[in-house]
């Protein structure tokens, strides 16, 4: 994303990377502008890259329960592969900015190339969880590069006036895609050979990719030494810090926040590694982050923005998604809604696109927080009886309102950060990435603990009225114990199998109900948010009149 505002060189200037500089350049005449059919390429190539980095992630989540068997692993080990790749994801990305800036875009785009097709052949090699996990290891740290590629070649398709607009758009709106994907190529992958050929065809789309960053280069800015010894140190703790919190966040709920004593060493490491780097960087005269720019008053709103962006976008990619399970509806069944929820962020994206073309960019965020509002509220009235058919509409509210909340954060954000200088553009990656990885975990976790609570709480309530004095419960277990009457004759075994079949209906209907009231929470967070919004446009409305007001009175 570094060269968001440079201009696109001529072929000839693309096929010569400068070496680093010392001397002023002389000031270039402006590029011409890249033909139709090369941009084209250009931004098919993001979206191959994009879906290459995003697959080998949600992948693995769309296909965790079946991915059990192939491992042998419980529910809580398996989860150990996305802790994995999310621990050297959340922050890989800062040290790779500096990298690219110091050694040159060009070896940067084909070695983070290489790597990840290395890391998607190691998959095939996978036997076991362990090996497993220490490949998705390998992947997190291969992919990190690969989603800054996507970005990099979509801005290269557009002008200097359009990267930050249309470009950035674009490229948020293809982050949004893979998810979906991934969820409906997944049942006939999973039918040709299991683990192997999720992870067979990953490594297709990675070989598919790699003639592409070595036959369409980049344009590459100027080299300079930007690499300090005392950046590596504070990388280093900040990679820790990340990691050690993204664990934690991955497994908590699954292990529960208080039961297991290594996950308070996981938070412990991480608030010890993130303090200390803290110590680094607070008195260095070039630090590797300006922690007192990263922590101001619009940064801090910015970054709450982008949290809020993740909370209520997790209705669909989590939320909805473990709803789905606990109904048992598997992959199959639901390919036609994530073809739904495919086109509707596709359409989200190119409204919000053409948005940000015009002044009326703050509409982009109204729509999106309507439409997750009032999406998330439909959701909430679903019961044991409901199919991916009854959820076609809420589900494409849900995924156009996500592809249009993005990008205006960050186009707003980005362009300033470019305006104080190549240093504040690590700055807001910081912000970004924290928001969006690390947000992410954070609402999982957030949301996952919620429905938990609640199916305690609804069980409870529920448990109540299951008494055998009831002559409808009774009835209820005489029903349910009818099928074991041919191979048991105690009546009193006949109903307690009876009971146990009726304690897991209730189990059923009090996780419904918590999901219905994760939904709620999303919607009315929405609805609050859509308000706050509204009061904060009308107020910016309304400050111009009031100083113009003064200015008018003193001229008369």
């Amino acid at each position: 994303m570094s060269t968001a505002t440079r201009s696109i060189g001529n072929d000839n200037d693309i096929e010569r990377e400068p070496s680093a500089v010392s001397l002023p350049q002389p000031v270039q005449p402006p590029p011409a502008p890249m033909s139709p059919a090369r941009a084209a390429i250009y931004m098919v190539s993001s979206l191959l890259l994009f879906l290459t980095q995003g697959l080998g992630m949600n992948l693995l989540n769309a296909n965790i329960y079946q991915l059990q068997g192939s491992l042998s692993a419980t529910t809580s080990e398996i989860a150990w592969l996305s802790a994995a790749y999310m621990a050297p994801y959340a922050s890989m990305s800062i040290a790779l900015f500096k990298i690219r800036a110091q050694y040159g875009l060009r070896r940067f785009a084909e070695l983070s190339i290489i790597c990840f097709v290395f890391a998607s052949v190691l998959n095939l090699f996978v036997s076991d969880l362990h090996s497993a996990t220490v490949v998705r290891f390998l992947s997190g740290m291969a992919a990190a590069p690969l989603s800054t590629l996507g970005f990099l070649y979509m801005l290269e398709a557009f002008p200097p006036a359009r990267k930050l607009s249309v470009g950035l758009s674009l490229a948020l709106m293809n982050t949004t895609l893979a998810a979906p994907i991934a969820r409906i190529i997944s049942p006939p992958l999973m039918e040709l050979g299991g683990w192997h050929a999720l992870y067979t065809f990953e490594m297709g789309l990675a070989l598919m990719a790699l003639p592409v960053v070595y036959l369409l280069p980049l344009t590459a800015p100027p080299r300079a030494n930007v690499i300090q010894k005392m950046d590596i140190l504070s990388y280093l703790l900040l990679a820790v810090g990340f990691g050690c919190l993204a664990v934690f966040l991955t497994l908590g709920r699954l292990y529960w926040w208080f039961e297991a004593r290594w996950l308070g060493l996981f938070l412990a490491g991480s608030i010890t590694a993130l303090t200390l780097m803290v110590a680094v960087e607070l008195p260095r005269k070039l630090p590797l982050l300006d922690l007192r720019w990263v922590f101001s008053r619009e940064n801090m709103h910015m970054a709450g923005i982008l949290l809020l962006f993740r909370v209520v976008s997790s209705e669909q990619t989590t939320t909805a998604a473990n709803f789905y399970m606990q109904l048992g509806l598997l992959n199959d069944q639901t390919q036609t809604m994530y073809a739904i929820i495919l086109l509707a962020s596709i359409a989200g994206g190119l409204v919000c696109t053409v948005l940000m073309l015009t002044r009326y960019v703050e509409t982009a965020h109204v729509l999106a927080l309507v439409l997750i509002a009032t999406g998330a509220f439909l959701d909430s009235q679903s019961t044991s009886l409901t199919r991916p058919e009854q959820m076609y509409l809420s589900q494409a509210m849900v995924a156009a309102g996500a592809a249009m909340f993005l990008p205006p954060v960050m186009s707003k954000g980005f362009a300033t950060a470019m305006a104080k200088g190549m240093p504040f553009i690590v700055n807001f990656l910081v912000i970004f990435l924290f928001s969006q990885s690390i947000g992410a975990l954070l609402a999982q976790a957030a949301l996952g603990s919620f429905v938990t609570i609640r199916e305690k709480f609804h069980s409870n309530v529920l448990v109540e009225h299951i008494l055998l004095t009831n002559p409808f419960v009774a009835q209820r277990v005489s029903q349910l114990s009818t099928s074991y009457g041919k191979v048991i004759t105690d009546k009193s075994l006949l109903n307690a199998e009876g009971l146990q079949l009726l304690g897991q209906q209730v189990t059923r209907e009090a996780n419904i109900l918590a999901y219905n009231d994760a939904f709620l929470v999303i919607s009315v967070a929405s609805a609050i948010s859509l308000a706050l919004l509204l009061g904060h446009l009308a107020w910016q409305r309304l400050i111009p009149h009031k100083v113009a007001a003064p200015a008018v009175a003193a001229q008369s």
